[in-house]
């Protein structure tokens, strides 16, 4: 194991584990937010592209570019939910429900790619959507209104969009992960540009233009290089394993900051959750692995 990209790994999904805490704390829409996270990560990211000179040894095919524009359209979305579904409900359960995305890749594979769902497979599926259930709270399943103003939507919607971003991604296999990841933050830019409201940066404290910053420039750009940097020296079960410090370090820092106490039927739903996912990463389909990856 190369010790020094577990460590940058590890880092990298202990700093993204706060980026629900610092999006409460922005005080300006999701939308703006991640307009703002697109252009910070384009800079920083392009920048890193400039510098390190892989620009010039890209391999670029119309197929992969369409690939990672649609990819950046799911990344957008993906974003923008994740971020309204913080400010609905208590960011533990976002985060759970948010990382229901490698089920439905696994869902997705087994669609389109034809792809063996084994029994147990499909019975994590079953526990993981029993988590989800528990989560949002089973007297509140049968009314939709109430089920949007927790949030579960949202989170469910976003963790769908992460999903398709991990699918349609699959199919990149030349071109670097900066430029990967540069063309969707354009792309991001130029979908969110229209709808931004640029009067909701007005009147904001210096606390909150830290926290968008750090939100754009923290959370996107010096996370996506230390994870970028990283993976391709460590396994895939590694890899799979440590992203799991993430939502470890989203809800301690809900309960030990934002005072979340979430009730046992809530912590049986992460659980339910965490238990199916981590069963789907460390053994996966026989035919092909499903690799859980970072978009936010």
């Amino acid at each position: 194991m190369n010790m020094q990209a577990a460590i940058q790994l590890t880092i990298s999904m202990a700093i993204f584990g706060s980026v629900g805490f610092f999006t409460i704390q922005t005080g300006i829409p999701a939308e703006e937010l991640v307009f703002v996270r697109c252009i910070c990560a384009t800079l920083f990211l392009g920048g890193l592209w400039l510098i390190t000179k892989s620009y010039k040894t890209e391999q670029w095919s119309r197929k992969e570019v369409i690939q990672t524009i649609i990819c950046g359209v799911f990344l957008v979305f993906n974003w923008v939910f994740l971020f309204k579904a913080f400010n609905e409900m208590e960011i533990s359960l976002a985060i759970s429900i948010y990382n229901l995305a490698p089920i439905f890749v696994l869902i997705l594979g087994g669609i389109f790619l034809k792809e063996r769902l084994t029994i147990p497979a499909i019975l994590a599926i079953v526990v993981c959507f029993l988590g989800s259930i528990l989560i949002v709270g089973v007297q509140q399943v049968d009314s939709l209104h109430l089920l949007w103003n927790e949030g579960f939507i949202y989170a469910m919607l976003s963790a769908i969009c992460y999903a398709m971003t991990m699918f349609v991604g699959r199919g990149v296999k030349h071109l670097s992960t900066y430029a990967l990841t540069f063309v969707q933050t354009i792309v991001g830019i130029v979908i969110l540009f229209p709808t931004v409201q640029f009067d909701v940066f007005h009147g904001l404290t210096m606390s909150n233009w830290l926290y968008i910053l750090g939100t754009g420039f923290i959370h996107t750009g010096f996370v996506y290089y230390l994870f970028f940097n990283s993976i391709r020296n460590l396994s895939t079960l590694l890899v799979s394993a440590l992203v799991f410090v993430d939502p470890l370090v989203a809800i301690l820092l809900d309960i030990w900051i934002l005072d979340f106490r979430p009730t046992m039927t809530q912590i049986l739903g992460m659980l339910f959750i965490f238990g199916g996912i981590i069963y789907t990463v460390i053994k996966p389909p026989k035919k092909e692995n499903i690799t859980k990856e970072v978009a936010s």
